[in-house]
């Protein structure tokens, strides 16, 4: 069955969003945060960790796995090297402030690092990878997660999908990669299943242990198929240690006894690019790169090359020509939730 959709403005998202959490007591000032992330999520096309989210989100606050008024305070100190407890507030509140200090130590000290425990889902990765570049600032940033993939030549899951992060300011367009460690987050897998498709590669196992592009079956016991197979399983499970260590947090073992994915651990790394006063050098050498990687002839003559965040900014353009596509069921959902 095909997806029904309909135009949204980026207004009107932005607008409506903000009522509906309102309605379940963020301040303005948080309201008009998450609101504003969840529409830039949609904007760029990433609407699996934007609109399509809030439906969870608000049954998330309703279950109490959220602390609404909840803010992330800082722990210990270790120069340019900070840990902060999240309170399990807002991901996104929490993820924002997060970046903006990682940020503030890079431009005092070159680079800044904040690792954070207990908080919730951070939603799209890249808007913190956007916020630091907007800022300035080089970002290498990362989550672990529920264990939602097995770990290579196991059958159950016991490993993340924790989406990774980097990006690079640049005055023609940021450079954003954000991926997550399985071939398709489950936020994308479900975006499939909504629009009645198969994926396009396999991107995880169904029932009999056999790689599958059906978004149902593998949405059955969330067995996701590690990027680079043996390689992404070994990735995964490094950034979850890493993300562990430097925060004192919870690991994807220990998030797995919660039936809800919830007190997990991030790392914001910010590098201030500036303090080696060659930044027309810095430029010059991203779009040698960039231009190299462009001009490559196609495999086929419809497609061409991209560098990481450009499809990104393509789709935003679009969007704010054209208006947002949504599901129409999820649009509707948030309106009888707003009311």
């Amino acid at each position: 069955m095909r997806e029904k959709t309909i135009q949204v403005s980026e207004k009107e998202m932005q607008n409506q969003l903000e009522k509906l959490l309102l309605k379940y007591r963020f301040t303005e000032d948080n309201a008009k945060l998450i609101a504003k992330t969840h529409t830039e999520s949609t904007l760029f096309g990433v609407n699996s960790h934007g609109v399509n989210r809030i439906p969870l989100f608000i049954e998330y606050l309703e279950k109490g796995i959220i602390n609404i008024n909840a803010k992330a305070k800082k722990i210990e100190t270790f120069g340019s090297i900070e840990r902060w407890d999240g309170n399990f507030g807002s991901g996104v509140i929490n993820a924002v402030t997060c970046t903006n200090r990682a940020v503030e130590l890079a431009k005092k000290n070159g680079m800044g690092l904040v690792a954070l425990r207990n908080t919730n889902h951070w939603m799209r990765g890249g808007s913190y990878g956007h916020q630091a570049a907007d800022a300035g600032c080089i970002s290498i940033l990362f989550t672990n997660t529920q264990p939602n993939m097995p770990p290579w030549g196991g059958k159950d899951s016991r490993i993340g999908n924790n989406p990774f992060v980097v990006s690079i300011p640049r005055k023609k367009g940021h450079i954003v990669l954000d991926m997550a460690i399985s071939q398709f987050s489950f936020g994308k897998i479900n975006d499939y299943k909504l629009k009645g498709e198969k994926l396009p590669f396999f991107g995880g196992w169904d029932d009999n242990d056999e790689l599958s592009k059906d978004p149902e079956q593998i949405s059955l016991k969330e067995r996701g198929l590690p990027i680079g197979f043996w390689k992404g399983s070994a990735l995964s499970i490094i950034l979850d240690m890493l993300a562990t260590l430097l925060s004192a947090g919870n690991s994807t073992y220990r998030i797995s006894k919660n039936k809800i994915e919830t007190g997990i651990s991030q790392v914001y790394l910010c590098i201030y690019p500036e303090i080696f006063n060659d930044k027309a050098l810095q430029e010059k050498l991203l779009n040698e790169i960039i231009d190299y990687t462009h001009n490559v002839e196609p495999i086929y003559a419809e497609d061409r090359t991209y560098y990481p965040g450009e499809r990104s900014q393509i789709k935003k353009a679009e969007n704010l020509k054209n208006g947002i596509s949504v599901n129409s069921n999820i649009w509707d959902k948030i309106i009888m939730l707003s009311q």
